[in-house]
């Protein structure tokens, strides 16, 4: 994998072509936000959608970089893995929050991240119905729209606004509305938007005190965990039900308590 004397160029690099193909990502999507969706089918279950939206983002992204970096990898969520010689992976999610996309509802975003063997090196997650793109290196932090940013100074878990999700699988979805009634009194209030990259967004900009969900797919997450960290965050994704990653992300200071609270209501 990647010699970490030479990360710092790396991240620069990298950081600036993910920046790049989200915004050429978002131009592509926002065209087609207002026009009815096409090519619509499912996937996991009959509420996992995909679009052409979905898939033409993402050719546009893959093709960016096999064309700047041919040897390194690629997960993407429409094409799956492709394997690569360079120590770097790139995960992709080229439509996070397809529902809200397909319904008119303008929370969605492009999520892009690359890794190395310790995990995510940079990670972008642009909002193109906002203009605001999220994006971090590791150890470089955190930034929108090119201004640094940080997470809230909440301290206390019971005035924490906290964001979720729900799986599109039936008995995952039963088990996450298990958790609310666990969560919900314990904080000031819960909202599920329905786009994990921009949950972890705006947990990194302080819109958010946290945000919690299992199982989710690392390609929603990839970004948005390494945009938390570097803006002062915690994250973890060891909440794990039969074999799927699960996440919490928050500000420092309510982060054990919301992983606690979480960890003990699905009984880990």
């Amino acid at each position: 994998m990647s010699d970490r004397s030479t990360e710092p160029s790396h991240a620069d690099e990298l950081l600036q072509l993910g920046c790049t193909l989200a915004r050429a990502a978002g131009v592509l999507l926002l065209q087609r936000f207002a026009a009815p969706g096409t090519g619509v089918q499912t996937k996991s279950t009959a509420t996992d959608m995909v679009s052409d939206a979905d898939r033409a983002a993402e050719a546009l992204i893959l093709e960016g970089i096999r064309a700047a970096r041919p040897r390194d990898a690629i997960l993407g969520e429409e094409s799956g893995e492709a394997a690569g010689n360079s120590g770097f992976r790139w995960v992709v999610d080229p439509l996070d929050g397809t529902t809200n996309f397909l319904y008119g509802i303008g929370q969605w975003a492009v999520s892009i991240a690359c890794e190395d063997a310790t995990g995510p090196l940079i990670g972008v997650v642009y909002d193109p119905v906002r203009d605001e793109l999220f994006a971090a290196a590791r150890d470089g932090g955190a930034t929108k729209n090119g201004n640094p940013i940080a997470v809230s100074a909440k301290t206390d878990l019971s005035s924490a606004l906290i964001a979720t999700g729900f799986s599109y699988r039936p008995a995952e979805r039963a088990a996450s509305a298990a958790l609310l009634p666990a969560v919900l009194p314990a904080v000031r209030d819960i909202r599920r938007a329905g786009a994990a990259a921009l949950d972890l967004a705006w947990v990194a900009c302080g819109r958010l005190d946290g945000y919690y969900e299992s199982p989710i797919e690392w390609w929603d997450i990839a970004a948005g965990v390494l945009l938390v960290r570097e803006a002062g965050g915690r994250t973890a994704q060891d909440l794990v039900d039969g074999g799927g990653v699960g996440v919490v992300a928050t500000a420092p200071e309510i982060f054990e308590p919301l992983r606690a609270l979480v960890a003990s209501a699905r009984g880990l």
